[in-house]
């Protein structure tokens, strides 16, 4: 290694000669050459690997759930309502009693139209009575024919009295049985739009609650009209299965479409489409808005990949895959369906090559990777 010679001044006392030392040394002494990167060098990246599966094919768009029968509870009667026999909330069966209103002011009509016919039937046994004596006195001659016919026309229209009297007993029996109001379906009651108490006629359109049916319920959603050819078909093969997930991505349930509309929207160019949920856990509840999977078929053995894997850039898409030396490889390709977390890759992959999920943004081609467990995570803490 050259030398380079380095002069130094010695100061002494004042008045005594300077003198000059050379010093021979090194100006820059020479730094250790970096050696080869070692593991820790390494970017730590997760991975997964390409693999082949059975992959469904979706249809996805956004629904909300409808009661299969909903039901306003009105009065047939006009009255007061003396009780309510139902929690708001509560879960009810069919013939089960939600309310009951005063029915004392029927049941006067109805005594009032029995009092009627017990009359009409007095005078009508009176009558025959009468008439049994004209049929025989006309026999010998003591009672003319006009005497005759007035009898039996007057039993006719006596009897004719009472028949119209068991309409108006039946009438009254109708709207005296309106007093007690029951559920028409299973279901459960809303809140309560009356209170004990309140006079309720039958001419009042807001109703008394509301019985919705949840077991099973309806997911109503809108596609493209140019999914109806597709669904149509594959109707006719057998039912569809329908599944319904939250915001978060989470399955709430699965059913099977049963009700395709008879129209498309022109205003949006969509078709109106309903899934039919047993909803035995009641994980679904009318007015609740879901994303909906609208299975149409399976592709059979395809080559997938996690979609976070895919990245795109200005000459399409492509993916980072990780050799045997944990050495990164930019491999483009060509996707196909994206289903959830899994997309489908047409062509640029085989089974079993593994491509960086997460990580991306810190590695380039030629850069050399450490693999992370699958519950590590490769973000860097901020400075």
């Amino acid at each position: 290694m050259p030398k380079r010679l380095i002069m130094l001044a010695v100061l002494v006392p004042l008045g005594a000669a300077v003198t000059w030392y050379a010093v021979y040394g090194t100006a820059n002494p020479a730094r250790p050459a970096p050696g080869p990167k070692t593991a820790d060098a390494a970017v730590p990246v997760m991975i997964a690997e390409a693999r082949r599966e059975d992959v469904p094919v979706f249809l996805t768009g956004l629904g909300t759930v409808t009661a299969y029968n909903s039901v306003l509870i009105r009065s047939r009667v006009d009255g007061q309502i003396l009780k309510l026999d139902f929690s708001e909330g509560q879960e009810v069966r069919a013939g089960d009693t939600l309310v009951e209103i005063d029915p004392k002011p029927l049941k006067a009509l109805l005594s009032q139209a029995q009092a009627g016919m017990a009359k009409d039937q007095a005078q009508l046994a009176n009558a025959k009575l009468d008439l049994t004596r004209a049929t025989q006195l006309q026999n010998s001659g003591s009672v003319t024919k006009q005497q005759f016919d007035a009898a039996r026309a007057l039993v006719d229209q006596i009897d004719a009295s009472t028949k119209v009297d068991e309409a108006v007993i039946d009438a009254a029996e109708v709207q005296l049985g309106y007093t007690t109001i029951r559920t028409p379906i299973d279901g459960r009651v809303g809140t309560r739009l009356v209170d004990v108490g309140n006079l309720v006629r039958a001419s009042d359109t807001t109703g008394i609650v509301t019985v919705n049916q949840i077991k099973p319920i309806f997911v109503a959603f809108d596609l493209p009209s140019d999914s109806l050819p597709r669904v149509r078909a594959k109707m006719k093969a057998g039912d569809l299965s329908v599944t319904a997930v939250d915001n978060h991505g989470k399955d709430l349930a699965t059913g099977r479409l049963t009700v395709v509309d008879n129209h498309v929207d022109a205003a949006t160019a969509t078709v109106r489409y309903k899934a039919d949920f047993d909803n035995a856990d009641e994980v679904l509840w009318p007015g609740q808005f879901v994303s909906v999977r609208l299975q149409l078929d399976i592709r059979q053995n395809a080559i997938t990949v996690p979609s976070v894997a895919i990245e795109h850039g200005p000459d399409g898409a492509f993916v980072y895959i990780v050799d045997a030396n944990h050495v990164v490889g930019k491999r483009p390709v060509m996707v196909g369906l994206a289903n959830g977390t899994v997309t489908v890759v047409d062509e640029g992959l085989q089974p079993g090559e593994q491509v960086i999920t997460d990580g991306q943004y810190r590695v380039q081609a030629g850069t050399t990777v450490s693999i992370l467990p699958a519950s590590a995570t490769t973000s860097v803490p901020s400075s």
